[in-house]
């Protein structure tokens, strides 16, 4: 499986987009694949993580677009100076991008577009749900911070959650601080109060980033490959 790169506008910044297609005839749904930071704010294809997601989607018949949604910065400068300079309605730019650029690829259903992510990209899925009425599934991989607010002005994306115009599915590790299991509790009480149709799934003797396999002190198999199942069942229920 190969992916392409296509680079697109977003306020006045180019920002790359990684394309995986799959072999399978058209028409496909399409996801938003939402990216972690720990390699990945160093560009796209120095993460292995996210491209073995964006195949493995494009295998099981989506085709999926990654943005770079670090692209505000250099991409030599310090993982702190992006954190720390994250802005919500940046984020929720570089979401609506990439769901524009699915959305006019051939072979691609603009119906039926799902958004995924992964620790700071499960954030990101969220906030993206939030913020674009027209995803038709979201799911949230161990995001944080979804109780805290990015840039001046923004709300946190927790107080989004009524605008959320989808079905989510969660994952979660019960031994992750961040999110906690009182935060994942919170975000669940959340959809609930919004009445988004929702399912969370929590895994014990997992922590933060459990599907990342290139970090042994992380990486849980049998909870990954449960998570793996469940999405993937998730998104052809949603999505067909």
């Amino acid at each position: 499986m190969t992916y392409r790169i296509e680079t697109v506008d977003v306020l006045g910044k180019p920002m790359e987009v990684f394309l995986f297609e799959p072999t399978t005839p058209a028409p496909h749904a399409g996801i938003v694949l939402a990216p972690h930071i720990p390699v990945a704010h160093t560009g796209l294809e120095n993460d292995p993580v996210t491209i073995h997601k964006g195949e493995r989607y494009a295998e099981a018949g989506y085709t999926v677009a990654a943005p770079f949604i670090y692209h505000w910065w250099p991409k030599t400068d310090d993982i702190d100076v992006k954190r720390k300079g994250t802005r919500d309605d940046w984020t929720a730019a570089d979401c609506k991008a990439a769901h524009d650029l699915l959305s006019k690829t051939p072979g691609v259903d603009a119906a039926r577009i799902g958004i995924v992510g992964h620790c700071w990209g499960g954030r990101m899925s969220w906030l993206g749900a939030g913020t674009d009425s027209r995803y038709k599934a979201c799911a949230v991989f161990y995001g944080g911070r979804i109780k805290v607010a990015m840039g001046e002005g923004q709300p946190p994306p927790i107080e989004l959650a009524g605008n959320i115009p989808c079905p989510v599915i969660g994952f979660f590790g019960n031994d992750d601080e961040n999110p906690s299991p009182a935060d994942v509790d919170a975000l669940d009480a959340a959809l609930k109060k919004a009445g988004v149709e929702h399912v969370f799934h929590r895994y014990d003797s997992a922590g933060h980033a459990f599907q990342t396999f290139d970090n042994p002190d992380r990486y849980r198999h049998e909870a990954s490959e449960d998570a793996w199942e469940k999405v993937l069942a998730f998104m052809k229920e949603k999505l067909g």
